[in-house]
Parts: C-alpha cells; structure tokens; sequence
C-alpha cells in the first residue's frame, strides 16, 4: 500500500514486483492512487493485482476563492472530505482480502510507505503484520513539543515505550517515524474502526498492555548506507537495502524503445540503447554537436503539484541561461501541461514554418537548437550517462540516478525530502549549494560524483529488500538465488 506521488510510489511497486517473481506462493497485491494506473499492466505481467482508490495522489490548495481566509476554509473542508472518503475505500480494500470468509493467514503481511499510515492501522485491525519501505528518510519531524506533551498526556504509554527493550518498539520508533499514529487526526479514526484509541493500548481499559512487547516493525529503506548515515539512534530493525531502481522497461513511454533495449544483453543497455526512430527529435539533439556539453534539466512531479505557476518565467530563465552558457539542455516536462503548453506557444512563435515540430512527436527544440523539450519518459541512467550535470529537484528517484551516473548535481528542493537530498548531496560534494549561482562544473564536484557512483554500483536495494522480506516472513529461498 503505497501513496503519493510518483517518487513515493514507484519504488515501493518495484519491490513488490520483484517479490511476487521471488515468491510464487504469496498472493501480492497494490494499492494505490488511481492516477497511478499506468502501473497497473506492468504489475499485471508479475500477477499482481491491483486496487485502486480515487484519492489524488497530492492535493493543493486552488485560487478559486477571493480571501486567503476563505481559500483556507475551502480548502480545508475538501482535504477533510477526500481523506474520509480515501480511508473508508483503504478498509473496504482491506476487507476484501482479510475480512470475513478470507481470514488472515500465517505469513500474510502488508507493507506500507509513510504516506500509508491506513496501512498500520487497518494491518492491527485485521491482525496482520505491517512493514514500512520508504525509498527516503522519513520526511517529516515530530513537533519539538510533542515528546513533553507526549509524556504529560499519556505518562504510563510514555513509559511503556521508554523501558521497552532495544529490540522492541520503543521510543526510537515512536520519534523516528510512529509518532503521527499518535495525533489527534488518527485517534478519532481509531475510534471509528473500534480499536482503541492510541497503539499499544488496551481498548477496554485504554492502559498500555504491558503483557505484550512486539518487535520493532520493519523498517526498510531504499537508499545507499555511501550516501545516508544512518546513526545508531535509529530504531533497531532499520535496514537500509541500497537504492531502489525501478526496472529499466517501467521508464518508457514508448514501447518500441523498449523493445529495442530488451533486444540488447542487460550490460550493455545502459551505454548501447538506442531511442526508436520514431523519436526523431530527441534522438537527433542527443547527436547532434556532442562538443558542446549536455545538461539534464527536471521538476518531475514539482509541476503538477502545483509549484510551477508560471512556466513562462521559468522558460525565460532557461533562455537566459542557454544565452550565457555553452551548453545544451534537454528539459522533461513530465507531464505538467502548463510547461507543455508554453513550450508549443514559443515554438510556434520561433518557428515560421512548423515541418520540423511535424517531424518531432515527443517534444520542440527552442532557443536556437539549444533546449529539447521532452514530452515522453525514458530512463534517467541511461540519459544521465550522456549528461554533464542534472539540474532537478531533489526527488529521491533523480538523486539516486545521477549518483548512480556519477555526473554533478544542481538541486533546487521544494518540500519534505528534497530539503534533505540537496544539502546532503552539498555535504557529499557531488553539488553545490541548493539554488546558489555557482561553477556548473568543477572538477572536484566531478570527481567525488564518480566516486560514490563506483561505490553504490555494487549494491542492489531492491533485491536486498527482497531478502529482507524472505528472511523476515520465513519464506523459503528460490532456486534463483
């Protein structure tokens, strides 16, 4: 079970795919956003099935309203009624396959990201083991308030959790990730599924059940332990697995480039792909004056959400730059329509004659032939490895892909984590500061960035979060392995 947005999302069905060709007797299932459905028929190739729920995977406030005090109201009673509706379809998924007539079986787990938090509280409800993943560190902090009111409030559960044992839940838990579970929002929801109202409670008498102590819950993370520290403050059954990398043929958008790369032996893909030739433009710009070095620019989901308001003024800024540089730059619109719209606008304007945007399906060159705007997907190792430099925003996905090339970042961060991936990757010296005019590309930067992509070459997260999995739920290892 697994929400948000893409980057939220992808890396968790990966790991399910993966599961469910290591293990043939588990019945998988996913659960996720409705505007996620793309996955659904590469999910459906591994026989996972697929639940939908209508929920949008982000919701943003709109400008319809005259006041920011209305506008707030507005807003606030539409995220109201799109939660309830979201949690009443989670139960009515999870009661298909653990309700009555389909009791839960020894074994049977579900795993969740942090967007997920149902997923915990439905998993205690139909008594089934719940495991976390998240491709990130958790992305967001307890108030600095809580852990006081937390004690002044429930002082025998604070207790409960702070004798606990290393080895089971306890405190680290609760401030590492848990402690959402505790708020206000969730108890009230509780109390409507009939259990009681905080975890760990018993709910007739609402004590903490001292007779029970369970294990930490797993907590899986997909990224590098070369990239992450990870102290020892951390609850004690974190396991960081490695990045997890979405299967090369998840990242197209056209299925005969794909084929194209499957006809290929995996350890050439990377560095021998080619782009069919109905991708003319794209193709060509990738071609086209390799002198001249390439620059990979990129909100991904940063678009749709709401933040790029004004894609005009983000486009003159490329402009600019494109005019003060000796680069080339290929942008990927992923899917923002606004973008996508401004960028036909200019270049019908650049253009007298539109023969050559006839030719190009997938995107227009602008400025002089110095900017390919991508409409499509296709995978970021392979692009980066022919890149000089990715500008983008710090999403976990696009971090681990421009490590994994070794080429220098630019980030431009703007919520939850990617705050964390631009000053860690400042901190490693793969970039420069975020969103600070500097040398595009130092030496230094180049040279650190190739380094810590010879290192997290050696790891495979998504295999070894399947290891995990197996080892943890006691399934028998393939004959695979």
């Amino acid at each position: 079970m697994a929400f948000g947005t893409n980057g939220d999302v992808y890396p968790i069905a990966a790991i399910a795919a993966a599961f469910a060709c290591d293990q043939r007797r588990y019945e998988v299932v996913f659960v996720t956003h409705s505007a996620h459905e793309n996955l659904a028929a590469r999910l459906t190739e591994k026989d996972i099935e697929y639940a939908l729920v209508s929920s949008p995977p982000v919701l943003s406030p709109t400008e319809n309203d005259d006041t920011k005090g209305s506008c707030a109201s507005s807003f606030s009673m539409r995220k109201s009624i799109i939660t309830k509706e979201h949690r009443r379809e989670c139960f009515l998924v999870m009661e298909r396959f653990f309700g009555v007539g389909r009791p839960s079986k020894e074994g049977d787990f579900v795993v969740i990201n942090f967007f997920a938090l149902e997923g915990w509280n439905l998993a205690e409800l139909f008594c089934i083991r719940c495991v976390v993943a998240a491709p990130y560190v958790v992305p967001y902090s307890a108030p600095s308030s809580f852990e006081r009111q937390f004690r002044q409030e429930l002082p025998l559960l604070y207790k409960y959790f702070k004798e606990a044992p290393v080895s089971k839940i306890c405190w680290n838990d609760v401030i590492h990730w848990m402690w959402p579970l505790f708020t206000e929002d969730w108890g009230s929801w509780r109390d409507e599924l009939k259990l009681s109202r905080w975890p760990f409670t018993d709910p007739v008498t609402g004590l903490p059940m001292w007779h029970e102590r369970p294990i930490s819950p797993l907590l899986l993370y997909g990224f590098s332990r070369e990239v992450v520290e990870c102290p020892d403050y951390w609850p004690s059954n974190a396991r960081v697995c490695g990045f997890w990398f979405l299967p090369q043929e998840w990242q197209f958008s056209c299925n005969s480039c794909k084929n194209n790369f499957d006809s290929l032996p995996f350890e050439w893909q990377e560095t021998k792909g080619e782009l069919c030739l109905v991708h003319t433009g794209i193709h060509s710009f990738l071609k086209f004056c390799k002198s001249m070095p390439l620059v990979f620019v990129g909100l991904s989901s940063i678009g749709s959400m709401g933040f790029l308001r004004n894609p005009w003024a983000f486009l003159h800024i490329l402009r600019a730059v494109v005019d003060i540089t000796k680069y080339r730059f290929i942008l990927f619109s992923s899917g923002c329509e606004l973008l996508e719209s401004a960028i036909r606008v200019i270049a019908t304007e650049e253009y007298s004659s539109l023969d050559q945007q006839e030719i190009s399906k997938d995107g227009h060159t602008l400025f002089c032939g110095r900017l390919f705007c991508f409409f499509g997907s296709i995978p970021y190792i392979w692009l980066f490895r022919q890149c000089a430099a990715a500008i983008h925003h710090g999403g976990s996905g696009s971090t681990a892909a421009a490590l994994h090339a070794g080429i220098p970042q630019v980030l431009c961060p703007f919520i939850l984590d990617q705050f964390y991936w631009a000053e860690r990757m400042f901190w490693l010296g793969v970039a420069p500061e975020p969103l600070k005019r500097n040398h595009l590309l130092p030496e230094q930067i180049r040279a650190r960035a190739q380094e810590i992509s010879e290192r997290i070459s050696l790891e495979d997260g998504v295999h070894e979060a399947v290891r995990i999995l197996r080892e943890e739920m006691g399934c028998p290892a393939t004959s695979e392995n």
